[in-house]
């Protein structure tokens, strides 16, 4: 087993993103607090920090099981969204898939978990989405409205169509942050992050991934949206369709690669065949737009 703290810092330019680090690490120096799912799934979900020299690295399990162990999948759901945001050229936070071994409540589990470096930069500091609207909306304005009114319209269409592609459905208030420098006098959105209650998150066994309907409208949270990924998609401006790389069959190979030890093929066909499937939806509601 190696040290993913030296592996960390050999780095070249101080980066940490290699996407998937299939050598078992040691991470058993992590602590972990409790994170209680927001959209009620069963579980709960492990965070953890650590600081590597200047840079504040962000761990996190897919869902854990106080008796069962890890039972979920949704570290792997963020390594495929991150790729996939890639090849589309959305802007958003890169993850590293790592394998590992981790304790918690005295138990050694060996597992695959995230690690994400923090998005802020120096001089800025954050704040929920949520609670940045509660603050500084004008009276009856909605957060979609008020994220137009701030100059993050592209931004926000990106996301919607993300997270239709994904079946995100956990895009709540404070899953979108504002990042603000005072000094600078400067606030942005920060770089879409937290697809992990995403695709077949809730698929633990092959009977539900044979039987998940890709295409389903499933309900979800959407803070600037309603509980309709599909629906959200008519919140965007027909002249203001965002512009993003097509997404071609041959990307599956580069959005897979690498997973088929980690996650069974049964899954990551079905995962495909869901991007696949609402990337075709999205193309044909675009023309429609256009015509």
């Amino acid at each position: 087993m190696t040290s993913n703290r030296a592996m960390m810092d050999a780095k070249e330019g101080g980066s940490m993103h290699t996407e998937i680090i299939h050598e078992k690490q040691d991470l058993t120096y992590l602590s972990w607090s409790l994170i209680r799912s927001s959209s009620g799934t069963a579980g709960s979900f492990l965070k953890a920090t650590s600081h590597l020299g200047d840079r504040k690295i962000y761990y996190k399990l897919s869902n854990y099981d106080s008796m069962n162990g890890i039972v979920g999948h949704e570290c792997v759901n963020e390594i495929i969204a991150d790729r996939l945001l890639t090849v589309l050229g959305i802007e958003h936070l890169h993850y590293q898939l790592i394998h590992a071994e981790i304790q918690v409540n005295e138990q050694i589990i060996e597992t695959y978990l995230c690690a994400s470096e923090d998005f802020k930069q120096r001089g800025e500091d954050k704040v929920a989405l949520d609670v940045y609207y509660e603050l500084e909306h004008e009276p009856g304005e909605t957060p979609l409205a008020f994220c137009i009114r701030n100059g993050w319209a592209d931004h926000i269409y990106k996301m919607l169509v993300a997270d239709f592609l994904l079946l995100n459905r956990d895009r709540h208030g404070a899953n979108m942050e504002v990042l603000r420098n005072s000094r600078r006098k400067s606030i942005r959105l920060a770089p879409i992050f937290d697809h992990g209650l995403s695709l077949l998150f809730n698929c633990h066994d092959e009977a539900s991934v044979s039987a998940f309907d890709v295409m389903q409208d499933r309900p979800i949270q959407c803070f600037v949206g309603s509980r309709s990924a599909q629906d959200n998609l008519g919140l965007i401006p027909a002249n203001a369709m965002p512009r993003i790389n097509r997404l071609n069959a041959q990307d599956r190979a580069i959005i897979m690669e690498g997973l088929d030890s980690i996650l069974p093929q049964l899954w990551l066909d079905k995962i495909w065949e869901m991007i696949e499937g609402r990337w075709r939806y999205y193309e044909d509601f675009c023309n429609q737009r256009r015509a």
